[in-house]
């Protein structure tokens, strides 16, 4: 195949011509409250072609790879027909690879059955309790093969396993509605789903405090957030931020985010990292054959890079990062982020939580929007600090502000690094879900609102 995709791509009379080919098995099992509601096998073959003329992006996805030259005829007309302003993209250069991603167990070696009778065993697990209203047990796993061909001589090969489960619980009390919920997914095979009863028992017992915690009041608080908030916070109020098809579109990002500008104190660092191994943001080579690779964002305390394709990272005369990325071959690729994350500080949990005369301690996620630079992010639950300790328990915690202030307003990062994957993935432009991973330490947080009663 490799020598067809070149073959094609170099007979192309346009500026530049790339081809991919997915090729992948995935399975399923859902469950919902006592019932079984999903369980299947599936298989997918398809392609695309793209091409770049005089300015103008063409692009046709195919099923019939016997057709490939007549979807890269139609992808080259439809780049004339579109053209606009002639640019060249980033170079990159060319490079013969292939990757295969190593799992200890390959899900394709287990049963349907067995992957059936663990997602069972947890939502009995999850059920076992009266007031636990509804469940929720999701188990996904994958096994994709891209392959990848420019009209440069770059011919990429990738073999990815992707395995992970979601357990949620649903806890009520007459009109107290309660959830709480864990995620796990990534590049390390089955193992990582096996012996998830304690997380489950954990799950539930979340849900059924939850019930009877009281609810936040209203107000400004210092915060400390766990790594997994600390994730969220990172990835959607300045991850996406960083994503120059966003800044190079819109004149005032591109003003806030300039290389140089101060945004934390010395020990804020943020990165995006595709070379982590094994994490669910993990590429060898992003969609357009540039490898995955380490970037700084914030570095110090300082603004110092941001997130790149081939595309706009020749319109802003800076480097391709490894971020062209795209979920299918349905779908040209776009900017987006693979493991992003605070990097860890000096600070140890409990001198952060000693330190810390009165407070709220916020724990996972429940969800929550951003819009430009402001963000609400909902903790799936939390705890009242005074005078250096944990008390009762509160609900409701809604962390609303701006990503830029709240940057500048952390004043304690902890040493205790997590990075967490999921089924969830990340969503934009209409591809969703993206593998991804998100994470860092603890972190700690002065003057942050918090909606509440």
């Amino acid at each position: 195949m490799k020598d067809k995709l070149l073959k094609i791509c170099s007979s192309i009379p346009a500026d530049y011509c790339e081809v991919r080919v997915h090729e992948g098995s995935s399975t399923s099992v859902d469950y919902a409250g006592k019932e079984l509601d999903d369980i299947g096998e599936r298989t997918g073959l398809g392609g695309c072609v793209r091409v770049l003329k005089n300015g103008g992006w063409g692009f046709a996805t195919f099923n019939d790879l016997s057709l490939l030259e007549n979807y890269a005829k139609l992808a080259l007309e439809q780049a004339e027909l579109v053209g606009g302003e002639a640019f060249e993209l980033a170079p990159a250069e060319p490079h013969t690879s292939l990757y295969r991603s190593p799992v200890e167990l390959d899900p394709a070696s287990v049963p349907l059955a067995d992957k059936q009778q663990l997602c069972h065993g947890y939502n009995e697990i999850l059920l076992a309790s009266k007031s636990i209203r509804t469940s929720v047990v999701r188990y996904r796993d994958s096994h994709t093969t891209w392959r990848f061909a420019n009209s440069e001589g770059t011919y990429t090969e990738q073999e990815y396993v992707f395995c992970g489960v979601m357990v949620a619980a649903v806890a009520v009390d007459g009109a107290n509605i309660q959830r709480a919920y864990e995620s796990t997914g990534d590049l390390r095979g089955y193992g990582n789903v096996r012996n998830k009863e304690e997380e489950c028992e954990r799950v539930k017992k979340r849900a059924l405090d939850l019930l009877q915690a009281k609810p936040i009041e209203a107000g400004t608080y210092t915060i400390i957030v766990d790594p997994k908030l600390c994730g969220l916070f990172v990835h959607e109020a300045f991850g996406h931020l960083s994503e120059s098809d966003h800044v190079y579109e819109n004149p005032r990002l591109l003003e806030i985010m300039q290389p140089g500008r101060r945004f934390g104190e010395d020990f804020l660092n943020i990165v995006d990292d595709g070379s982590l191994a094994g994490e669910a943001g993990f590429i060898a080579f992003d969609s357009e054959g540039v490898p995955g690779q380490r970037t700084p964002l914030i570095e110090n305390g300082v603004l110092v890079g941001r997130l790149h394709n081939r595309e706009t990272a020749a319109r802003m005369d800076e480097q391709p990062t490894g971020n062209a990325r795209a979920i299918s071959y349905d779908f040209p690729p776009i900017v987006r982020m693979t493991n992003t994350f605070m990097e860890p500080g000096e600070w140890s949990f409990d001198e952060m939580l000693q330190d810390t005369e009165d407070g709220i301690y916020a724990i996972g996620m429940l969800g929550g929007q951003t819009n430009m630079e402001m963000f609400t992010f909902s903790a799936e639950e939390a705890y009242r600090i005074r005078n250096g300790k944990l008390t009762e328990k509160v609900r409701e915690v809604v962390l609303t502000g701006n990503v830029f202030k709240t940057l500048a307003s952390i004043d304690a990062v902890g040493n205790d690094l997590r990075l967490h994957g999921g089924l969830g993935g990340c969503g934009k432009g209409g591809q969703s879900p993206l593998r991804v991973a998100d994470g860092g330490p603890h972190c700690r947080i002065r003057n942050v609102v918090i909606g509440g009663r």
